[in-house]
């Protein structure tokens, strides 16, 4: 996975941890995700030929013959195609991340007044999914209740992943016990990359993403990470709060995606 940018890389690194099986063809990636077939990142292709990007006909037609049964289409570029139209005619957006990294430990600010901060326990993953699902019921962004079976097996996969030492969840609690904001973050050999870092929106502001991101930044490094990974949104304003703990821009992440049908 040493070729691609930092985002596709940690990806995958992750998606390998996790069980994910890979198929290695001269220009691209087939990734398959028998856990949990639901993952559309997981059950997707990756072009790994910057040549070949443009040839958007191609890509949709080896995603098609790889997941015939999908509903959506995920392909991962290595560079924003020239021809975009290739690609918005098979009704997909074109997507870019941006990719923040840092070698210097990310900066630790103090826990905000009146939460808790430590890693999740049993009980709290079950709290971690109602989060995740209520957040979707909010924006609506994916079927609820092919939502909920995803989210159901995503934490079953990032269980797992804690109890093996390649990665720990972080939350942070208010006064009455509740969780309203983790984040992740899992060990990629040296370096360490962040995962889903959310916070309720009547606790937002107040620095607890922040915190987190220093707790887990030191959690890595006791474990001999050397580097740090985040992945956002292009449009995400959390790329201040990144930016503001030692993060700064590295590349982008370039994503061909169509929601599937309901």
């Amino acid at each position: 996975m040493s070729s691609f940018p930092p985002g596709w890389a940690t990806d995958l690194a992750i998606l390998e941890l996790s069980g994910s099986v890979f198929e290695q063809h001269a220009d691209h990636l087939v990734v398959r995700s028998p856990h949990n077939p639901g993952f559309h990142w997981g059950n997707c292709v990756f072009v790994t030929d910057p040549d070949a990007v443009d040839d958007a006909d191609r890509w949709v037609a080896a995603f098609t013959s790889a997941f015939p049964a999908a509903g959506w289409v995920a392909i991962g570029l290595t560079r924003m195609p020239d021809a975009v139209d290739a690609w918005t005619s098979h009704g997909l957006d074109l997507e870019r991340d941006d990719v923040l990294t840092t070698t210097a430990l990310p900066r630790q600010t103090p826990c905000p007044e009146g939460y808790s901060v430590r890693p999740l326990a049993e009980p709290d993953w079950e709290a971690s999914v109602a989060r995740a699902v209520a957040e979707n019921t909010r924006t609506r962004e994916h079927d609820a209740e092919g939502f909920a079976r995803f989210a159901q097996r995503r934490t079953e996969s990032r269980r797992a992943l804690v109890e093996r030492g390649h990665a720990q969840w972080f939350g942070a609690f208010d006064g009455d016990g509740t969780l309203v904001a983790d984040l992740g973050i899992v060990l990629c050999v040296r370096t360490a990359r962040y995962q889903d870092v959310g916070t309720d929106s009547a606790h937002r502001g107040r620095g607890l993403a922040t915190h987190l991101l220093g707790v887990a930044a030191q959690w890595a490094a006791g474990r001999g990470c050397t580097q740090w990974v985040i992945v956002t949104e292009e449009t995400n304003a959390a790329g201040r709060v990144y930016r503001g703990v030692g993060f700064a821009p590295d590349s982008s992440s370039i994503s061909a995606y169509r929601h599937p049908t309901h």
